[in-house]
């Protein structure tokens, strides 16, 4: 479900795919920018407060995809991280998502 490895350096940033379960459409979601930052990018709303991956705010269960992190712990417990649970405000897309609409 997730993974701690970011993309080349130095490469293109990839577009993948974001959307959020139930009915929502797709959004750019490039892999050089963080989940949330992308959703908030496209219009759609995603509770967050302290955007480092501390509050939980934004805590999101991923239902398909994968992320990786630039930081080494993002706030999750082993057994979120288990449950495929996700920060979005420093998760990173490393392939297309698809995100629970609500925790």
């Amino acid at each position: 479900m997730s993974r701690n490895t970011e993309p080349c350096i130095g490469q293109a940033p990839i577009v993948h795919q974001l959307s959020l379960q139930p009915g929502a459409q797709s959004i750019d979601a490039p892999s050089d920018r963080s989940v949330l930052a992308s959703a908030q990018a496209a219009g759609l709303e995603l509770h967050a407060s302290c955007r480092n991956g501390t509050c939980r705010a934004c805590l999101r269960r991923l239902e398909s995809g994968q992320v990786y992190y630039r930081i080494e712990w993002p706030g999750l417990s082993a057994e979120e991280k288990a449950e495929g649970c996700i920060l979005p405000c420093v998760a990173y897309p490393a392939s297309d998502l698809v995100l629970a609409a609500q925790g």
